[in-house]
């Protein structure tokens, strides 16, 4: 007999642990012949087109403690607002550009740092432009399931008064958690984005 699905119950839901670094990261692990390099390490090759820039944060819990042991991704259009992608359809993308890369958080610091391309501008949806930025998807211990977010450019101000998706932030006192500044030094252009998990200035989460 078919049992009724009203009497299926919820699989118990369980934190990443450690092992996610260990399959996902396993260079950084000290594991090594796994792959040549983790995957996701390099997005940017030499030929690749657009303003270089590096990307550093930290994931921050809710007494502002870094998160030593955090796994984060990122996704991107390329220079162009092309993504590297099947489902692109809107032209091809640059070849010299990943568009994607995964990085641990330091064991020491408990910072990440991303060398990538300042992304184009995409459609939404409904054909408005979006303003440049860079989606992130965060798991360490503790989270259940894998948080998204985005990263917005503080020197994109005219885009982002425009963008359909930060207009959708209902508080808009929490969209500066979203926008990261600029800096520029020896080593190029820098955007800092601290993501805070909870507490003060806790950083806008998407529902996707």
């Amino acid at each position: 007999m078919v049992q009724k699905l009203d009497m299926l119950k919820e699989t118990p839901s369980q934190t990443a642990g450690p092992y996610v670094h260990i399959g996902l990261t396993p260079n950084w692990c000290g594991i090594d012949g796994v792959y040549p390099e983790d995957l996701g390490r390099v997005m940017v090759g030499p030929q690749a087109e657009g303003e270089r820039i590096t990307v550093t944060g930290r994931v921050l819990d809710g007494s502002g403690t870094p998160l030593k042991d955090a796994l984060i991704e990122i996704w991107q259009a390329d220079a162009a607002g092309l993504h590297n992608s099947p489902v692109e359809r809107r032209g091809a993308a640059d070849p010299h550009f990943s568009g994607w890369g995964r990085q641990p958080t330091d064991g020491v610091t408990g910072e990440f740092r991303f060398e990538t391309i300042k992304p184009g501008r995409v459609p939404y949806k409904d054909g408005r432009l979006q303003a440049p930025h860079i989606t992130f998807w965060i798991v360490a211990r503790g989270i259940n399931i894998g948080l998204h977010t985005r990263m917005y450019f503080a020197d994109e101000e005219a885009a982002n008064a425009e963008c359909p998706v930060l207009a959708r932030v209902e508080h808009k006192v929490r969209v500066p958690t979203l926008i990261a500044p600029r800096s520029e030094g020896k080593d190029g252009v820098a955007y800092t984005f601290d993501i805070r998990l909870q507490g003060e200035k806790e950083t806008v989460f998407f529902d996707v």
